[in-house]
């Protein structure tokens, strides 16, 4: 239960403008609007964490063909959180549970009770478990490369919220070898000694290619590519026959220079080889939720799996400043942001 005295405004994040190149400060703004009581069949909802990812940065570019809204100017900006139930006028939903949604970037959210999915305290060992990256994780690995004994994996951007998990997912399903790719020295560090990955590199250190043969020598079974450009390629190269690709983002075109989300394919190598290439967007059903959940809380609970991130205060009024760093790349794993 909660006792909340219901503030009589919320802050939240708006678009002032699109970024030209970089994303700056100005591009946003916090305002205060009124918070009223909830009408017939709504709620209000005190948001207590909240995930940055890179897909945010898509959403501010006019046009960007993406499976979710894009952010406009003038309007709040939106992201998956989670909050407490603190006033309810619905049957479904009471004062104090735990909810999930996408009323992100900002103190409160209150709207339609259908909106706010309820999640069970108990299932994982705190309420920002819940926004871990693992449903896209879990379906890449899964149902887009169906990862197994036997397999080697490569995993691209793999100190990225969804990469750091992915690998150690390949790792829980029996993949023989998993070989990640990161941006720096420490990382490489991170990933082998404390996700369990078996090798990874700095893709900074010479061209990808020969680091890829010299990591898996007999070539790569499954490649999780969440960066595109010269990754992409080189894994096309080093792949074995019958690889399967789980595309998943190009990392490299949303937070570089634009290059990196149009690599070249080896049309004669892919098709020699006979790779599956299968892109997916990360769009999940309640379901696919569900079902990450209770794998996730297992694996947590049996110590087989950790939830890397990087946990940053400051609350809605420092979300500007830390999306700044997500793009800039100072950030490990998911990015969560305590609302409360």
């Amino acid at each position: 239960m909660t006792n909340d005295v219901l503030p009589a405004v919320s802050r939240q994040v708006r678009l002032v403008a699109h970024p030209d190149g970089d994303v700056t400060p100005d591009i946003f703004t916090v305002v205060e609007v009124d918070l009223a009581e909830p009408g017939e069949g709504e709620v209000v909802v005190r948001n207590d964490w909240m995930t940055l990812g890179a897909v945010a940065r898509d959403q501010m570019v006019p046009g960007a063909q993406l499976p979710i809204p894009p952010f406009r100017p003038g309007e709040p900006m939106w992201g998956r959180s989670v909050g407490t139930v603190v006033r309810s006028a619905d049957p479904r939903l009471a004062v104090g549970d735990l909810v999930e949604h996408f009323h992100g970037w900002r103190d409160y959210a209150s709207g339609p009770a259908h909106e706010f999915y309820p999640r069970d305290r108990a299932l994982l060992p705190g309420p920002e478990y819940f926004l871990a990256q693992g449903p896209t994780a879990w379906r890449g690995m899964v149902d887009m490369a169906g990862v197994g004994p036997d397999d080697v994996v490569f995993v691209s951007g793999a100190t990225s919220g969804v990469g750091a998990l992915a690998g150690q997912i390949a790792k829980r399903l029996g993949a023989k070898r998993v070989i990640g790719s990161t941006g720096s020295r420490q990382k490489i560090t991170y990933l082998v000694e404390e996700l369990g990955f078996d090798a990874a590199f700095d893709y900074h250190d010479g061209p990808v290619v020969d680091r890829l043969r010299e990591l898996a020598p007999e070539g790569i079974t499954v490649f999780f590519d969440n960066v595109g450009g010269e990754q992409f390629e080189a894994a096309v190269e080093v792949a074995a026959p019958f690889a399967r690709f789980a595309l998943c983002g190009a990392l490299a075109g949303q937070l570089g220079d634009g290059d990196g989300g149009r690599p070249r394919l080896d049309l004669m190598a892919a098709i020699t080889k006979q790779l599956a290439l299968r892109p997916f967007a990360t769009y999940h059903t309640p379901e696919q939720i569900a079902g990450w959940n209770q794998q996730f809380g297992e694996w947590l609970r049996e110590d087989r799996i950790v939830l890397p991130r990087t946990d940053v205060g400051g609350g809605v009024a420092d979300l500007p400043k830390t999306f700044i760093g997500l793009v800039e790349r100072r950030y490990t794993g998911t990015v969560l942001v305590k609302l409360s």
